[in-house]
This record gives C-alpha cells, sequence and structure tokens, in this order.
C-alpha cells in the first residue's frame, strides 16, 4: 500500500494536529452501535449489514475538520483561526468509530442448526490447541494429520448415523415389520409395489444421508465464499520479532487468515468420505445376500468390482484429507482443481453404481433383524480411542521439545488439551448420532422398547445403548466437580473477606455483607481457572466409560438393562434405569442444542451465556474439519487491518484500537498483520481479554507466553486492564519479566466500598462489562496516544506503569 504523504512541514511537530481515531471492537455477544459510541445517533461509514463500522452522526463528517494532506485529515490550523480550538480538541479526544461483527456469529434462529456441528467444531479447536514445538518438528505434520483423520472419522460418524436411522431403522426394520408399518401411511412406498424389495427400499431411504452431505457440502462452499474469501491489504505484513526459535509468529503470517485452499480440499474429502460412506453401507448389504452359498455369480462378480472402486475412493479420501496441511507463509489463493471437483464426482458416481447394483432384483433376498454392517459404530469408536492416544502420545512429545520460556508452566494439561478434546468431540459425535438414532427407534416402535424382546424392531445398534447408559454416570462426575467447586469458592469468599475493606482506603467502612459480596464475586470469577481439571476430569471418565461401554456391548450382546437380568441385588433395576435414562437424556441434548441455539440468537443475554465457548471455537479458522461453523475472525480480521492501514495512510495520524473480550483477540490478531511502519503509529489498549488466560493456556502455539511477549515487544504502546472479579479477562503478561508495563491491574471494582456524599448510592460490581466507567480507561487511552506522539518525535518514552493499587489477595 503506497504511502502518498507529503513530508511534514519544517518547524511543526508531527503528530500536532493530526487526527486520532479510537476504534472500538466489541466482544461476546454483540453490542449495538448506539451502546458502544454512547449516542442514539449513529451512522455505517463503511462496510455491511454483517459487519460494519460506525460513528456518532455528529462525528460523521469529522474528517473534513482536517487538510493539508493530498486526500487526507491533517489539521490546517492556517486556513482558519477559528479551527485551532476544534482542531486541538480532536487531537486531545479521539474520533470514536465501532466496529459492530456480532452478525458473522449470530443472526436468524434458523443458524442454531449450526450448534448440532459442535462435535465438528471442538476437532477443529483440537488442531489449533497443539502444543509450542519448533515448527519444522516432525510431530507437529503428524499430530496435524492424526486431528485431520479424527475429524474425517467425524464425518464418517455423522453419515453412519444417519444411513442407521434411514436405512435401517425405517428401510429395513420398519417397513418390513407389519407391526412396526401399521398407521404410517408415509412408509407406503416403501411397503409395496416395485420399492417394496429390500435393495430398492435401502437405495430410496439412502437419499436422506446422501442429501445430508450434499446440504453439508453446500454450507461450507456458502460460508466459505462469505468468510474466507476475504482479502488482505495490498501491502504484505512486514517482518515479525521472531519467538526463541527464530521463528516468526503464526498470527503474524501473511496467509494465516486466508485458508481458501486448504478449506477447499478438506470439504471435497469429507464430501467424498460421506458419499462413499452411503455406498459403503449399500454394498455392505447387497453382499452379505449374494455371498451366501450358492448364490448367483453375475451379482457376486460386479460387487467384487464395486468393492475395488470403493477401496480406491476410500484411499484417494483420506490421501487428500492428510497430503497437505496449511499454508499460512503468503496467502494462497490457488484451488487444487482435482480435489475439489474431481473427487466428489467420482464419488457420486461410486455411489450412483452401487445404488444400480444394490437395487438389481434380487428375488430370494429376505431382511435380517439388523442391517448388516451396524458394527461399523464399534470400529469407529476403537479407532477414535486410537486416533486420540495417538494425539495424546505426539502431544507430549511436541510438549517436551517446546523452546524454554514457550509454556512458563501456564499450558492447561500440560500440552495434553488438544487430545482431550479431540476425545471429547468423538464423545459428542457418538451422543448425538445415538441420541438420533435412539429417539427414531423409540418413536417408531411405540408400543415396544427397541432392542428388547417383543419389540416391533431389533432397534440400533447395542453399543448405542451402553453408550446412552454411561451418560448419567458421566453427568456425575460433573456434578460432583461442580459442588467441590462450589465449595472451593465459599472457602475463597471466606478468606478473602477481611482483606477487602483495606483496598478502598479513605472510604467509609460499612457492613460486612459489602465485603462478602465482592469476595464472592472475585471466589466465583477463580473458578475459570478450574476449567483444565474439569476438562481432565471429564476425559478420564469418558475413556474408562467408553471402555467399558464396548466391552459390554461386545461381552453380552444385549442392551445394558436385559444383559444385567442375572446381576445379584439392585443392579438389574440399576442398569435398566441408566439405559432408560441415558437414552433420554441423548435424545434431549439434541432437542436442547437446537433449543438453546434459537434462544442464543434471539436474546442477547442468553447469547452472552452460551456464545464465550462458541465464539472462542468459530474464531480458529477450519484447519482440521470443513463443516465445522464458519470462522469469523477470517472476515474481521481483514476488516480491521484494512481499516487500520487506510487510515494511517491516509492520514498519518494516530490510532488506539480497543478491544473488550473477544474484541481483544480480534484487535491483537489484527495488529499482528499490520506492517511495521502501521503499527508504530498503532497503539493497543485490551480490557477484559482472554488472550493470555484463555487463549495463552489453551493454544499456546499462537497466544502462549512467547507470542505475547513477541507481540508487547513489537507494539511499542500496549496496555491492558483487568479486574480480580473478571471471571474472563485477566493480565496477558502474567508472571512475565516487565509485564506491568502492558498490564495495568487489578482495578477497583467496584469503584467505592461503600456510601459517599459524591456517591450517595452503592456502586454496581463491573465484573466483565463497564471497562470504560473506570476513570483507568481514559487515563490509559491519552497516555498511548501521548506516547505515539513521543514516538513520532523521534523521542522513546517508554510505557508509564500505573500507580500500584492496594488490592484483595489473588
Amino acid at each position: 500500500m503506497p504511502d502518498n504523504r507529503p513530508a511534514t512541514p519544517a518547524g511543526q511537530r508531527r503528530g500536532q494536529g493530526e487526527p486520532a481515531l479510537e476504534l472500538l471492537v466489541h466482544g461476546v455477544g454483540g453490542t449495538t452501535p448506539q451502546e458502544m459510541l454512547g449516542d442514539p445517533r449513529t451512522v455505517r461509514v463503511t462496510g455491511d449489514d454483517t459487519a460494519g463500522i460506525h460513528r456518532r452522526a455528529d462525528d460523521a463528517d469529522a474528517e473534513s475538520r482536517f487538510g493539508g494532506y493530498s486526500g487526507g485529515l491533517t489539521a490546517d490550523r492556517s486556513a482558519d483561526p477559528l479551527a485551532e480550538p476544534s482542531a486541538d480538541r480532536a487531537r486531545q479526544r479521539p474520533i470514536p468509530e465501532a466496529y459492530c461483527w456480532s452478525n458473522l456469529t449470530s443472526g436468524n434462529s434458523a443458524r442454531a442448526l449450526w450448534l448440532l456441528l459442535l462435535p465438528f467444531m471442538v476437532a477443529n479447536l483440537a488442531h489449533w490447541m497443539r502444543p509450542a514445538a519448533p515448527a519444522h518438528h516432525r510431530g507437529q505434520r503428524v499430530y496435524d494429520v492424526l486431528v485431520r483423520l479424527v475429524a474425517l472419522s467425524l464425518t464418517v460418524l455423522l453419515t453412519a448415523a444417519a444411513c442407521e436411522v434411514a436405512l435401517d431403522l425405517v428401510a429395513w426394520q420398519c417397513a418390513a415389520s407389519e407391526r412396526c408399518a401399521r398407521g404410517k401411511s408415509w412408509l407406503g412406498p416403501l411397503t409395496g409395489g416395485w420399492w417394496a424389495s429390500p435393495g430398492r427400499r435401502l437405495v430410496l431411504a439412502a437419499l436422506v444421508p446422501a442429501a445430508l452431505t450434499a446440504l453439508l457440502w453446500w454450507l461450507s462452499h456458502r460460508t466459505w465464499s462469505a468468510y474466507e474469501s476475504a482479502s488482505p491489504p495490498p501491502r504484505p505484513p512486514g517482518p515479525a520479532r521472531p519467538l526463541p526459535g527464530g521463528e516468526r509468529p503464526a498470527l503474524s503470517l501473511p496467509g494465516f487468515w486466508y485458508g481458501r485452499r486448504l478449506v477447499s480440499r478438506l470439504r471435497a474429502a469429507h464430501t467424498a468420505a460421506g458419499l462413499l460412506t452411503v455406498a459403503t453401507t449399500l454394498l455392505t448389504a447387497a453382499a452379505s445376500h449374494d455371498l451366501r452359498p450358492g448364490g448367483d455369480a453375475a451379482p457376486e462378480a460386479l460387487g467384487r468390482a464395486l468393492t475395488a472402486v470403493l477401496a480406491a475412493g476410500w484411499a484417494a479420501t483420506l490421501l487428500v484429507a492428510v497430503r497437505k496441511g496449511r499454508t499460512e507463509s503468503e496467502p494462497d489463493e490457488r484451488i487444487d482443481r482435482w480435489a475439489s471437483k474431481v473427487l466428489p464426482g467420482a464419488a457420486l458416481g461410486a455411489l450412483a453404481l452401487t445404488a444400480v447394483h444394490a437395487a438389481w432384483p434380487r428375488p430370494d433376498w429376505t431382511p435380517s433383524a439388523q442391517l448388516p454392517g451396524t458394527g461399523v459404530f464399534a470400529w469407529l469408536a476403537l479407532l477414535q480411542g486410537a486416533l486420540a492416544a495417538a494425539i495424546a502420545v505426539t502431544a507430549y512429545v511436541l510438549h517436551r521439545a517446546a523452546p524454554p520460556g514457550s509454556c512458563a508452566g501456564r499450558c492447561a494439561m500440560g500440552g495434553l488439551g488438544g487430545a482431550a478434546v479431540a476425545l471429547l468431540a468423538c464423545a459428542l459425535g457418538g451422543v448425538l448420532t445415538g441420541g438420533v438414532a435412539q429417539r427414531v427407534a423409540d418413536w417408531l416402535d411405540k408400543e415396544g422398547t427397541p432392542g428388547v424382546a417383543g419389540g416391533a424392531i431389533a432397534g440400533p445398534p447395542v453399543l448405542l445403548s451402553w453408550q446412552a447408559a454411561v451418560i448419567p454416570v458421566l453427568l456425575l462426575v460433573v456434578v460432583a466437580f461442580a459442588l467441590v467447586a462450589a465449595v472451593r469458592a465459599g472457602r475463597a469468599r471466606r478468606r478473602l473477606t477481611p482483606g477487602i475493606v483495606d483496598s478502598y482506603e479513605g472510604e467509609p467502612r460499612e457492613l460486612e455483607s459489602r465485603s462478602r459480596q465482592i469476595a464472592r464475586v472475585v471466589a466465583w470469577a477463580r473458578l475459570t481457572d478450574s476449567a483444565p481439571v474439569l476438562i481432565a476430569s471429564v476425559t478420564v471418565a469418558t475413556v474408562l466409560l467408553g471402555a467399558g461401554a464396548l466391552a459390554g456391548a461386545a461381552r453380552t450382546g444385549l442392551p445394558p438393562g436385559p444383559a444385567a437380568a442375572s446381576w445379584p441385588g439392585p443392579l438389574p433395576a440399576v442398569a435398566q434405569t441408566v439405559q432408560a435414562l441415558g437414552s433420554w437424556l441423548m435424545g434431549a441434548m439434541v432437542v436442547l442444542l437446537v433449543a438453546m441455539g434459537r434462544r442464543a440468537y434471539r436474546d442477547a443475554a442468553a447469547r452472552r451465556t452460551v456464545g464465550i465457548l462458541w465464539d472462542v471455537g468459530t474464531f480458529w479458522p477450519r484447519a482440521a474439519h470443513p463443516f465445522a461453523p464458519p470462522c469469523y475472525a477470517e472476515r474481521a480480521v481483514p476488516d480491521l487491518t484494512w481499516r487500520m492501514c487506510t487510515w494511517t495512510a491516509r492520514t498519518g495520524g494516530r490510532l488506539v484500537i480497543s478491544g473488550h473480550s473477544q474484541g481483544s483477540v480480534l484487535a491483537a490478531a489484527a495488529v499482528w498483520q499490520l506492517d511495521p511502519d502501521t503499527r508504530g503509529r498503532v497503539a493497543l489498549l485490551t480490557y477484559g481479554s482472554p488472550l493470555e488466560r484463555l487463549y495463552g493456556r489453551w493454544f499456546p502455539s499462537c497466544f502462549g507466553p512467547a507470542p505475547l511477549r513477541a507481540l508487547s515487544e513489537e507494539v511499542d504502546c500496549w496496555r491492558n486492564l483487568w479486574r480480580l472479579t473478571d471471571p474472563i479477562g485477566g493480565p496477558v503478561m502474567a508472571g512475565e519479566e516487565g509485564g506491568q508495563e502492558v498490564d495495568r491491574g487489578p482495578l477497583r471494582d467496584p469503584l467505592h466500598y461503600g456510601r459517599t456524599p459524591e456517591h450517595p448510592l452503592p456502586a454496581p460490581i463491573l465484573g466483565h462489562g463497564d471497562y470504560q466507567a473506570d476513570p483507568a480507561f481514559d487515563t490509559e487511552r491519552a497516555a498511548l496516544l501521548d506516547r505515539l506522539d513521543r514516538l513520532a518525535e523521534g523521542r522513546e518514552a517508554p510505557c508509564v506503569p500505573a500507580q500500584p493499587e492496594r488490592r484483595p489477595e489473588r
């Protein structure tokens, strides 16, 4: 991006009269422009309904008060003497702009359906949780490949579950059972006429999982065009300060937010995997008849040929999924046309051939109790468990190979967070798919219990019933953890209460209830740091209970209730209870996710409750699973980068990018993408920021101590505000030498302890919000602008640490 600004006139101090801009970026849940700017009258100056930049109506033409640069906005003091006070005010108080990006992650209630793809999003998170080992380490490639294989297995699991419902439960079992089909007129095409034969019923039912695969492909392609097709500024980012190993921080690489090529390739592989899963299901069912002794030789030979075709398709799919990773060193706009177009087309052709083969007349074909091939769920569970174990081993090796200081002992679960999250993604996939199968089976067989003798249908695979039975036990683990956490919070509150009032010198002492109220908020805010223990506990319980479910299903071949019929004492009743309760919980979880999603997208308060983890998950590019919800940062980060580049290039003015909560992560990511010249004119102000407390601990390769330290050294002006009462934000340079130059806090919250003549009513406890209400906000913003002025003059002026405040023990 060329710099067309003329030289600053001699004798005029650079920065004097130059415009200052404050670019506000909101956090989770979204905030209206009116709330961000504190004015009911706002206008959008650039952008669209999805994401745009807004100003106060009175500031819409603020730039016209400045002149001097060709097309620029510096103050022209000689043109009108009366304009000088206005220019001085503009210099002292920056023009506020609000970047509103909430519609990137919310909108109409139909987007709640993205929550059903939660396992895909969680698997994608596992990719970004890899330890901070050097990029050239072989384990990095192994780790990425293993995570992509887990993601591919989830697509196969989803499609297999759709086949289980449509092909097995409906077309194979219910349509063949007079008791089940009675009163279901919609089953008419499957129970009589040309489609009544088993193979043709399966072909007709196969349209459901095939359509599901096509829908996922369409959603991924549509969101790819809306999110991942953003273009970078014309001038590529310059060299960033290297990490201890000599590498550049990942988020400073020019191609980090432009992953079109990989998403296109993975979308083709996962689409092919879905279609091949449907084709394999049809071929397995047909082969169970054709390969019996005395069968017809022609269908058997055609089946063997199709087996070879499908095997080649699976091999090509695996090759495309694992062969190449992300290209981040430069924006890569190329498309692998063979992988993106030929592979899905070939898979669709193989499915069509298999459908013709399955529909071929077989007069003596009689359906068995369950569709052949349903044992795939057990094999998938074993495969996913093995892949998660391999990820854990690889992550351990990478964590050991990380340079000193790259984690500083603050990495969640000792670098094993990615393995735990990958396993939980598989568990979520099993719960969602099993829940749908269980509920459909119960709906089809209203008079009996699927899987139990006397029912109209045999029901879903036994493994799904065992997996349902372990859910109540897993919930007990979570409840036990919550009770322990509540006890710990109560003890912390009692310990903190006496010291609260000491941090408010000169204010009247009120009742102890005020101290208890503040201490309780601080104690509960600390529970966020217990998340690694919760995830570790749930992961261990999932491994043990999942292994038990696999063993129980393989050993007995019966659901837990009937399998425990001969056990002593109350064990049979307990087994029957947990099976029934787990089955309902599996189905209820699907309904609950949709209901929560619809409420979250309609109700801003509900969105803030569930939106924290959701916005963390969708912050990251789709590097492992192309059907995960789209990455909003691939639109937001280029938006912010473009705005900062164009403002500084046109005006030569100063800019403070001010980010709250998740907005601080977007702001830091955008500053990382700036070239050195632009970055030298930009100050970063973050508050309520999860950069270290959440992102640094769970995503050490991108936000660990080493990358954040490099960013603080690269950005001359950065201040971060935090409170003890904030459950999300915290210091960004925790434990780092010289961290006080970036972090200011903990700030007082509430601002006043008791009632005073100036504040006769109790001050609220602000927690994670309203950082602008603290006088420290305006103080630090003014200090950052002054620091930019001093840098523009060529005189170094280190950021002045905030005055220490007496505060309760953290």
